[in-house]
């Protein structure tokens, strides 16, 4: 089951990038009210969702009492879900708190080669059962990529992820939803974004036309294969910007 506050992030990335681009997080989203159970649920899903957005960075010191400060709840909703996340290997422990875990290049492979599969299979339900209204908020995101610059930084992250978000809605699997966000971090985030032109911005949206093509026409295998396609290319963007080397045997499709 997918927390109400993930979902949130689900349906509108835009407003998550605005409300917590300045590291401060509206104190309305974590009611009093919410047992405790739900409280760490909530604060486990905003920490790791900056994480693998890129807003927390790799190597980022993460301590206590400043996050508990941050997003304005006690320390034990923080630590549960501080613990949480080392769990999923995403923190790890240091001397004074945690940190934000970097992963070696032969886990970013593997990283990659999962996210083909998910994300793939995810296109290929919205192509397939995906509604009416769900297919024509993919297409309506798409057409709004299409209006931005290479220096809408901002929104090139938020607008690229409520893409892959709406896909994974039209997809009607929460389960597939939920491995995706779980498979590590997603490496189009602000700093990759700087990093690229308006001729790797085009390169993204010929991909994501191709998809919408697919979904559109109801052809589950084309919008799995399109989106295979993106993700391998998305990682290998990943690799050239950050002068990184490529595992030469990261899986082709």
């Amino acid at each position: 089951m997918i927390s109400p506050l993930r979902t949130h992030f689900l349906i509108d990335e835009t407003e998550f990038v605005c409300k917590f681009a300045c590291k401060k997080l509206v104190p309305f989203m974590f009611s009093k009210a919410l047992p405790p159970s739900r409280l760490s649920d909530d604060v486990y899903d905003v920490l790791r969702r900056q994480i693998v957005t890129g807003e927390l960075r790799p190597n980022q010191p993460l301590i206590e009492l400043d996050l508990a400060e941050r997003l304005q709840v006690s320390r034990t909703p923080v630590r549960e879900s501080l613990q949480r996340l080392a769990n999923a290997g995403l923190v790890v422990p240091r001397k004074r708190g945690w940190a934000v875990r970097e992963f070696t290049p032969d886990e970013i492979r593997q990283n990659a080669e999962l996210r083909m599969a998910l994300e793939g299979y995810a296109a290929n339900l919205a192509a397939t059962r995906g509604s009416p209204a769900d297919i024509a908020t993919i297409a309506g995101i798409h057409e709004l990529r299409l209006t931005l610059r290479s220096t809408d930084e901002n929104m090139r992250v938020s607008s690229n992820r409520n893409f892959h978000d709406a896909i994974m809605r039209a997809a009607g699997n929460g389960r597939l939803t939920d491995a995706i966000y779980h498979s590590g971090q997603f490496y189009f985030n602000a700093p990759i974004a700087r990093a690229t032109t308006g001729d790797e911005l085009a390169l993204g949206n010929a991909d994501h036309a191709l998809i919408v093509a697919a979904i559109l026409k109801r052809d589950g295998a084309a919008a799995e294969q399109a989106m295979r396609v993106h993700i391998q290319r998305t990682f290998s963007l990943f690799w050239r910007v950050t002068g990184r080397s490529e595992p030469v045997h990261l899986h082709q499709v």
